[in-house]
């Protein structure tokens, strides 16, 4: 294990809680390869288009007790829903403290990682003469960098952006705008484009769960989380009385009611939309059956003119470093890794952060890391049958959450979270008996 070398490409919320795991597992031969200039990945803010897909008003959705890492809190003045600015300033704040900057390479893109016959990868950057060789790579490079673009039929002569694209809503001002999805990126940028557009409307092909951050006085989560010990068709039962106490119905709203559990789709969290919609900021639509000039035809029949469409539906699954026969996971409906990390035949690769959760990735990336970093010691083991088990991971993915492209990584929070606690620790038990 001390002769072991390690990478890790990505200093985002996950990379930096991997150098942090590894380290104190007492593994110190590491190198976390980054392709700017500080750590905090997606939410290093900037008005130009970037790897970021943040905009200058993004808040988390998560709550702040519910975010943070395990060892170390967010600051007591930090509001229950901390701003962008405020996160980096954390991540910035977790990667001082413990001393993890010395083991990142700042302005260091991987272009290309090769799996070499040796069993061993090599890592190939602009700034080396030669690739670099280690024996472990952990992935952690996020999966909110490539958009994922709606496919509009017909020819719109508008202005088109992605969501990804979309920083402030001054550019909107007296414009007519149309965002197709009803996630939380479509939810900001409808409610920003409100406050300036002369129209906005929201084009949803499917009802969605739009949810308010805060449910009986508490963030959504923090309630959503005592229901962990609750039979689930209870648990199902209070959700939904206690979400339309709140909000009441939502064909009040324009929407439709889903016809799905909460749980079986990614969380929509955003209470100024519903106040937007109620207030006839932001107008409900259907989905486009085709565009023609600058006019948008919807499944309703109806049709109307738009200077903007900006849509917001989703990003693709990059790693753009491996060969796309090797790996690529960006068309996947379905992604078999063990735990959600491990890769079922490539042993010694292990993605971290790789999951999208009904809550914050970085306490389970935190957790991720702590099992990779028993695995690399070898005081946790990977089990004989991992690909059947990979795939069957994969399989109840695919019936605990609607059929959907952006699920092919989510996670339910907690019982992940347990389950892979868990894990950790028989392995700290397995280590501390050594």
């Amino acid at each position: 294990m001390t002769d072991m070398k390690i990478a890790i490409i990505g200093a985002g919320c996950s990379g930096i809680a991997t150098i942090k795991q590894l380290l104190e597992a007492g593994i110190s031969d590491v190198t976390c390869f980054e392709q700017n200039d500080r750590v905090g990945g997606n939410w290093i803010y900037t008005s130009d288009s970037s790897h970021s897909s943040i905009m200058a008003t993004t808040h988390i959705i998560s709550s702040k007790k519910r975010s943070e890492y395990s060892d170390f809190p967010m600051p007591d003045e930090y509001p229950d829903y901390p701003s962008h600015s405020q996160l980096l300033s954390y991540f910035e704040s977790y990667a001082v403290h413990f001393g993890l900057k010395k083991y990142i390479r700042f302005n260091t893109k991987v272009d290309k990682v090769l799996l070499g016959e040796d069993g061993r990868w090599e890592l190939y950057t602009k700034l080396a003469d030669k690739p670099e060789m280690y024996d472990y790579l952990l992935v952690s490079n996020g999966h909110h960098s490539v958009p994922r673009h709606p496919d509009i039929k017909g020819n719109f002569t508008g202005e088109y952006l992605h969501s990804h694209d979309f920083k402030t809503k001054e550019p909107y001002t007296g414009k007519r705008v149309l965002v197709i999805g009803g996630g939380n990126s479509a939810c900001d940028c409808a409610v920003e484009c409100s406050r300036v557009a002369t129209y906005v409307a929201m084009s949803m092909r499917r009802p969605h769960y739009i949810v308010p951050k805060f449910m009986m006085g508490k963030p959504t989560d923090t309630f959503n989380d005592k229901l962990r010990y609750i039979p689930d068709i209870i648990a199902e039962r209070i959700r939904r009385t206690s979400l339309k106490l709140q909000i009441g119905k939502y064909e009040d709203y324009g929407l439709k009611t889903p016809d799905f559990p909460i749980t079986k789709d990614h969380p929509t969290v955003n209470s100024e939309l519903l106040y937007a919609l109620r207030h006839g900021k932001v107008i409900p639509k259907s989905g486009i059956v085709k565009a023609t000039g600058k006019t948008i035809f919807f499944e309703d029949g109806s049709n109307e003119n738009f200077d903007v469409i900006i849509g917001a539906t989703g990003y693709k699954i990059a790693t753009p470093f491996f060969d796309p026969d090797f790996l690529d996971y960006s068309e996947a409906d379905s992604i078999p890794l063990y735990l959600r990390m491990f890769h079922p035949v490539y042993h010694q690769l292990i993605f971290i952060g790789l999951v999208q959760p009904q809550g914050s990735v970085w306490p389970l990336s935190e957790v991720q890391a702590r099992l990779a970093a028993h695995y690399i010691k070898g005081t946790w083991h990977l089990p004989v049958d991992i690909e059947t088990l990979a795939k069957k991971e994969a399989e109840k993915i695919s019936l605990g959450f609607l059929k959907n492209i952006r699920h092919t990584v989510e996670v339910h929070f907690t019982p992940y979270l347990d389950s892979m606690m868990k894990e950790v620790k028989k392995a700290d038990k397995k280590s501390a008996g050594r």
